[in-house]
């Protein structure tokens, strides 16, 4: 029965996406139609996840087809299930959340094309977790970067747009590219690709190459520094219910591909820990920096999935680590611990990217400076944006700090139970360090974003005149605020999402001694979180029985005398994230824009300061641009004739069957 739901969830979401097409260009009717061809596809997918998640049992199926290279293979094992839970609730919210966002939109689109990529990238995305051999998982792995592509390319009549669409198209396929090449290394001999048939590596040095090869691929999507340029320009650029999928979702499809394959390719060296731990490090740390830098909303929320996916690798590093030092309770404590932070980060960075797209909706802007004072127009967007901001920057009791929990047990555990293994101490200390430096960033950055955007006064005509979005953009984000409540004061509910998954890769003895070890923690956090939300909605009661039937004034905050404030005397986004900028300024190597007039008068005086990507502007612009060089000194090949083109094709098969001969 599990399977046949599984399949019943990619049929209706395949022939939703068709239907879409044929809407007959009604946008309320493509709408709805999307909307709920997501939400039946979910719950079809969402069903029998939980049931495996819940027994810890496997299903699996195996057809043939006429594909070479093996079987239609797919299965739904612990690690599926818990990326198909994921997968369909972001997907079936941000769905939900679209029919409002794209209503404005109604006039001058035809969504039932947009309907159609979109049901067509949930079931990419199902897809990718459920397969079992390495073509499947390769076409499903190209339908979800062109269904995505054809989203980001929404407002394609916009050059900005284009361009991001491009440069994400381009990162994909590179990507795409190491995915094939590690497909190839690792067919079988009977030349099957089914991962239960994959041919072991012949060596360390092969094991080696084709892990490197999962890093790149994989880490393309994922948004591993330096691959991760794509996601700044990709995210702004597409719808924010889009924005909330791939960057809550779609980048984590690549974790779970670098998980899986790494499981295929034996028992880890020591130096693959090492290697995701610098990385994830180096991500987290450039991640934050660069989004407390930013301008954009979106933009910034991009960078910070970068931080987080940063956060995610490097507890993949510490279980790498653990499995290679045989210590199983560091390994369990860093794979749970990245696995549960995904999950929350799925949750929190869907609310921001749907909040930050209500927040356009309203003020019609997503530069932060021209923001301010949203949270009296907007409070159901401020409150909602607030708890996800606290979320993701770890505050307890939000789901934020339970994932990053298990992290720092597992970092305190390399360090202090080690037994005088110096490399795993000294791995323990990275981590420690890096995750707390990556908390004060975080905290500072989500504290300049909502300080400026919702506190304050409007900076703006368009902040001035924002309101509230419809019910159908307000409530997905409430559930999304709530799950952040329930999984951090039901702090045990996460555990248990994930110790299946801990149990399948690592057995039941280390899954188990890694809840023993955080349940303290995770029990104290419960009942302290309860007190804290109990506490908290008595006073909220108590303040309403006593305000009942009293009338209430309101006034201009206390001035210092002064009675005419404007909001040019604020803290701009720059002015505020400027003292951290300045300090790390070797890092992300800002440029300054100031102009100050002398005397006592001064006529004007600002402030301005960008910071531009170094590894676009310094590594992949010139990249680019060799390449176009290239392509256009070989353009004399493409003459347009059909007959060199055969030509083109014989040759290629003449040369392909002489090599074959030899």
């Amino acid at each position: 029965m599990t399977m046949e739901m599984v399949l019943s969830s990619l049929l209706v979401l395949t022939i939703g996406a068709v239907a879409c097409l044929f809407s007959g260009g009604c946008a309320k009717r493509a709408s709805g139609l999307g909307v709920a061809v997501s939400v039946a596809g979910a719950l079809l997918a969402v069903w029998p996840a939980v049931g495996v998640l819940w027994t810890g049992r496997s299903v699996a199926l195996r057809l043939p087809w006429q594909v070479p290279f093996g079987s239609f293979h797919i299965a739904v094992d612990p690690l599926a299930a818990l990326f198909i839970v994921m997968i369909s609730l972001v997907s079936a919210l941000a769905a939900i959340y679209g029919m409002g966002y794209l209503e404005a939109c109604a006039n001058r689109k035809h969504l039932g094309v947009t309907w159609c990529f979109f049901n067509l990238l949930q079931a990419s995305m199902l897809l990718i977790v459920l397969s079992r051999n390495g073509l499947l998982f390769v076409m499903a792995w190209e339908g979800m970067s062109l269904t995505s592509f054809f989203l980001v390319m929404f407002e394609h009549e916009k050059q900005a747009v284009r361009d991001a669409g491009w440069t994400y198209l381009t990162a994909a396929h590179l990507g795409a590219a190491c995915l094939l090449a590690l497909f190839v290394l690792l067919g079988g001999t009977d030349g099957s690709l089914d991962f239960d048939r994959l041919a072991a590596p012949s060596g360390p040095l092969m094991a080696g190459i084709l892990f490197v090869l999962a890093v790149l691929g994989f880490g393309a999507k994922a948004g591993f520094v330096p691959l991760h340029v794509w996601l700044p320009e990709a995210h702004p650029a597409a719808p924010s219910h889009v924005s909330a999928v791939m960057s809550g979702v779609m980048i984590e499809t690549g974790i779970y591909g670098l998980v899986r394959i790494t499981l295929l390719l034996g028992p880890p060296p020591l130096w693959w820990g090492w290697a995701l731990l610098i990385i994830g490090a180096t991500s987290g740390i450039l991640g934050v920096l660069y989004a407390l830098a930013q301008h954009d909303l979106k933009r910034l929320l991009a960078y910070s999935s970068v931080e987080n996916i940063g956060i995610v690798c490097m507890a993949l590093g510490l279980w790498l680590l653990g499995v290679a030092a045989r210590k199983p309770e560091l390994a369990a404590l860093g794979l749970m611990g990245g696995l549960l932070h995904l999950c929350n980060h799925a949750i929190f960075k869907s609310l921001l990217f749907l909040g930050a797209g209500a927040v356009k909706h309203g003020a019609h802007t997503l530069a932060i400076d021209r923001l301010g004072g949203l949270q009296k127009k907007m409070p159901h967007t401020a409150l909602a944006f607030l708890i996800g901001a606290a979320a993701i920057c770890g505050f307890p009791p939000l789901n934020g700090f339970v994932g990053e929990l298990f992290i720092y047990m597992g970092a305190f555990g390399a360090v202090t139970h080690a037994a005088g293994n110096g490399t795993l101490a000294v791995a323990g200390m990275i981590a420690l360090l890096a995750l707390s430096v990556i908390g004060a960033l975080a905290a500072a950055c989500f504290t300049k974003v909502y300080g400026i955007v919702f506190s304050g006064a409007p900076r703006s005509a368009n902040a001035l005149g924002a309101a509230e979005p419809p019910r159908s953009m307000r409530h997905p984000m409430t559930v999304l605020a709530g799950l952040c409540l329930l999984l951090g004061i039901g702090a045990p509910i996460g555990a248990a999402l994930v110790s299946p998954v801990a149990a399948q890769l690592l057995g039941e003895s280390a899954a188990v001694a890694a809840i023993v070890s955080v349940r303290p923690w995770l029990v104290a956090l419960s009942l302290g979180g309860g007190f804290i939300a109990a506490l908290t909605a008595l006073l909220a009661v108590l303040r309403r029985r006593l305000h009942h039937g009293r009338s209430i004034a309101r006034g201009p905050t206390w001035d210092c005398g002064y009675v005419a404030p404007t909001a040019r005397m604020q803290y701009t986004a720059s002015s505020f994230a400027w003292p951290i900028i300045d300090m790390m300024r070797w890092m992300i190597r800002p440029r300054v824009e100031a102009c100050v007039d002398h005397g006592y008068f001064p006529r004007q005086a600002y402030l301005a300061t960008h910071s531009a990507d170094f590894f676009r502007q310094r590594l992949f612009v010139p990249l680019f641009r060799a390449v176009a060089t290239v392509s256009n000194s070989l353009h004399w090949l493409q003459q347009g004739r059909n007959q060199l083109y055969v030509l083109y094709i014989a040759v290629t098969v003449l040369v392909l069957l002489v090599l074959k001969v030899r």
